[in-house]
């Protein structure tokens, strides 16, 4: 099942303190990185004890000093402190790597083969090669390797999930899912900005730009919540500011097995957007939407009836999204609680593995090595569709 670890026993979280974790990259001027402490730290169960938070070594040791590391346990690079955690009693049991996508492949090999549990922004890597590789060297070593796709952690997401599998929409027959920014709408990357500047280099960004970067989200989400396998796709990608090397707009139809359409629109050059994901699906009994931006609020609307408003924590919001809501409703939780909820996750599978191989319960959901494939498969299928003038092309 997409986006669920596949551990199918256990009795639920173990607790036997904070799990240790070291991150990579992250540091001064990274916006992700302090997403992901705050998320880590949110339900007390991470805490930071090393890093590797910068290729640079003085910013390396200056973004360590800021978040209050012990300067021992802030390395010059990942190779080191993979090997320096390892042979420590008090060592790491699992790093986060908030690099561009072109480290997230050898940063979490050098990890997993020294035994450290990974959790990893998304895209998986920068290649489907590499993704490959890393889902067999993940399977080898049995560790928890948990993929940052953290909209799958919104309790209104689990909430929709839940309901397309008791078969509340019947039959789906249409998936649209969009994900449009304007951030991109002018070369910031001539600016010298560091986050426009990788996501604009093909060498660290891999083939896709927008693709890559938001359109896996949108797909993610598809597949996360109606759990249809793509069959093909058309896609049409542009770079639509000159001199960019990398898309920043797509255009994607979707053909799903079973006889299930689909649609996604990703944009990082739709002015007046800031993050705008949404998802919508039908089926034969009814459909349902959800947005980003108003998260706690899912709209179901059954066929031939008037439309629905199940809000997180209320009526109509079943057990799925109740597992992941921290507060009553009326009192807004958002992007920072769902990225710790997948934390959160990832903590019940790691505090379950230190029980000599024990496995978390099965309701235990989280973006897998599996899915992180299947997204940089999505991302590379899209890009040789467009070169074949949106040719149908097989994932």
């Amino acid at each position: 099942m997409v986006g669920a670890s596949k551990s199918e026993a256990g009795s639920g979280p173990i607790r036997y303190g904070p799990i240790r974790y070291g991150m990579v990259g992250g540091g001064q001027g990274a916006f992700i990185g302090g997403v992901h402490r705050i998320a880590a730290r949110m339900d007390g169960d991470f805490q930071l004890v090393a890093g590797a938070l910068s290729s640079n070594p003085e910013r390396a040791k200056a973004s360590a000093a800021d978040i209050g590391l012990d300067p021992e346990r802030s390395y010059t690079s990942y190779v080191e402190m993979a090997k320096a955690e390892a042979k420590r009693p008090d060592g790491i049991e699992a790093v986060a790597i908030v690099t561009p996508n072109n480290v997230h492949f050898p940063a979490a090999k050098a990890f997993l083969e020294a035994g450290i549990h990974v959790i990893c922004d998304k895209p998986l890597t920068a290649t489907l090669a590499e993704a490959k590789k890393l889902a067999l060297l993940v399977e080898k070593t049995g560790k928890v390797f948990v993929l940052t796709h953290n909209y799958t952690g919104y309790p209104m997401i689990r909430q929709a999930r839940e309901m397309v599998a008791k078969g509340q929409l019947g039959d789906i027959r249409v998936v649209q899912a969009e994900y449009p920014q304007d951030w991109l709408t002018e070369n910031l990357a001539a600016t010298g900005q560091k986050q426009a500047s990788w996501r604009a280099d093909p060498k660290q960004s891999g083939v896709g730009g927008a693709t890559g970067d938001i359109g896996t989200h949108a797909y993610n989400l598809a597949r996360f919540v109606t759990d249809l396998e793509l069959d093909s796709l058309s896609a049409d990608l542009d770079a639509f500011v000159p001199g960019r090397l990398l898309d920043d707009n797509v255009n994607v139809m979707l053909r799903f097995k079973g006889g299930a359409k689909g649609m996604i629109w990703a944009s990082q050059v739709a002015p007046g957007h800031e993050n705008g994901l949404k998802l919508r699906v039908y089926g034969s009994k009814g459909g349902i939407e959800w947005v980003q931006a108003d998260p706690n609020y899912l709209w179901y609307t059954p066929f031939g009836q008037p439309k629905q408003l199940i809000t997180r924590g209320g009526v109509g919001a079943g057990p799925a999204a109740a597992r992941v809501t921290r507060v009553p409703s009326g009192h807004p939780e958002g992007y920072l609680e769902g990225f710790a909820n997948i934390y959160q996750e990832a903590a019940r599978a790691i505090r379950a593995a230190r029980k000599k191989g024990g496995k978390p319960a099965k309701d235990v959901i989280y973006p897998t090595v599996q899915d992180g494939v299947e997204g940089v498969a999505f991302v590379e299928a899209c890009v040789r569709s467009s070169k074949k003038n949106a040719a149908w092309t097989k994932l």
